[in-house]
């Protein structure tokens, strides 16, 4: 079965190695290739169609992301398999293997989160986002909050189930979910990192919250960034 929608013919280029022994070096023969780790975390929460993957990641090309898929599942990170009908389209999921990878993000994610020339104003994904809420809570904050966080991201629906200092987030319907934020995830990252009030956001119609309005100004208020690091020795 050829990989779906290459823009023209290609030979895949030969991959470099490291040739060392060293466990993270291996690490990198394996995902170090360019957007190869980003191809991983658009998969983190479920199998996706190409397209899917082109919507998360906006700089990649069509030859290049056929090229990573195809490493990845030659790496055995990766595999691609058809959903039955009535969908009847191939998909690309991540392997059990490949799924032990998200500790691997949140490590990046938090440590990279530090950096002073972070710019927040690029790009932002939902999977980005869900990510960043399973690797930013702080359970010191979330003490006695329990309650199912509805997420309306473009088409995708996902529940956070926060309780007991803990997050779980799946795709699901919203209709048992206490409170819902309909928006861009980009939006709602500006809520809960960026220091913008919900109501700021709702009156320049960027997001809508529907629900308990006390849970909705709890939640955002539960993923502290850490401190950025300093530029001095």
């Amino acid at each position: 079965m050829e990989l779906e929608k290459i823009t023209k013919p290609f030979e895949s280029p030969q991959r470099r190695r490291y040739d060392d022994a060293c466990g993270a070096a291996h690490a990198l023969d394996l995902v170090g290739e360019r957007w190869a780790l980003l191809v991983i975390r658009e998969l983190i929460f479920g199998p996706k169609r190409f397209s899917d993957l082109r919507a998360g990641l906006p700089g990649i090309s069509a030859n290049v992301l056929t090229q990573r898929l195809e490493g990845l599942e030659e790496s055995g990170l990766v595999v691609r398999r058809k959903l039955p009908p009535p969908a009847a389209v191939q998909v690309y999921e991540l392997t059990a293997w490949g799924y032990e990878s998200e500790p691997i993000f949140q490590a990046l994610g938090r440590w990279a989160a530090r950096s002073p020339s972070h710019d927040p104003t690029l790009p932002f994904s939902s999977v980005s986002l869900l990510l960043s809420l399973r690797t930013m809570l702080d359970p010191a904050r979330a003490a006695g909050f329990d309650a199912r966080i509805g997420l309306h991201l473009g088409t995708e629906t996902f529940v956070a189930r926060i309780a007991e200092g803990r997050i779980d987030i799946a795709a699901g319907p919203l209709d048992k979910a206490d409170v819902t934020f309909i928006g861009p995830a980009a939006v709602i990252a500006a809520a809960i990192y960026g220091g913008q009030s919900l109501e700021s956001l709702e009156k320049g119609g960027a997001l809508s919250v529907d629900g308990d309005r006390g849970l909705a100004q709890r939640f955002v208020t539960l993923f502290p960034l850490p401190e950025k690091a300093s530029s001095t020795a």
